[in-house]
């Protein structure tokens, strides 16, 4: 005679998105010749944000045969698709962008940059549009985020109380 079990419960473990993302766009990110999409997720500290607003890079070019050690690979060729009238400026500034990329990886893993002018394919969203808060609120805010040392972080959770006491007396 079969003995019935119960069924299997399995735990349940709540992922953030930064742990999803590798896997999912691990693939399409190595099709470009970004292995991990540093370079992405950090062209607006890299390229700085105006030109990071105007420009975005589009692939990583490897040269053919490249070696799996890092120290002896040759670097490799950053497309980037920049707006017409930024070109220039790119240009100007690849010396500059390629030295930030390399201290960040700790190698030479850029050598050049080829632009590609043309318009990029991500669209600004529109700004929501909060009502300005009381002095009240305004107060509670800063006093909250008096303790924080780092100025650029302190102005952002600023705008994230802001942003947050704000939708919430619509």
């Amino acid at each position: 005679m079969w003995a019935m079990s119960a069924p299997s419960r399995k735990k349940r473990v709540t992922r953030t998105l930064a742990e999803l993302t590798p896997g999912a766009m691990g693939d399409a990110l190595a099709a470009q010749g970004f292995a991990n999409g540093e370079i992405l997720l950090r062209w607006p500290d890299i390229a700085g944000a105006e030109l990071a607003e105007r420009s975005e890079p589009i692939r990583l070019q490897w040269p053919r045969g490249a070696k799996s050690d890092k120290s002896e690979r040759d670097p490799a060729v950053l497309h980037v698709q920049v707006e017409s009238a930024f070109a220039l400026e790119l240009q100007m500034q690849s010396q500059v962008i390629i030295e930030r990329i390399n201290r960040y990886f700790g190698w030479r893993c850029v050598g050049s940059i080829k632009p590609k002018q043309g318009p990029i394919g991500r669209k600004k969203p529109a700004p929501a549009v909060l009502k300005p808060l009381n002095p009240e609120d305004e107060a509670r805010i800063a006093k909250l985020t008096s303790g924080v040392e780092d100025s650029r972080l302190a102005e952002a959770l600023q705008r994230l109380g802001r942003a947050v006491t704000g939708s919430q007396r619509r």
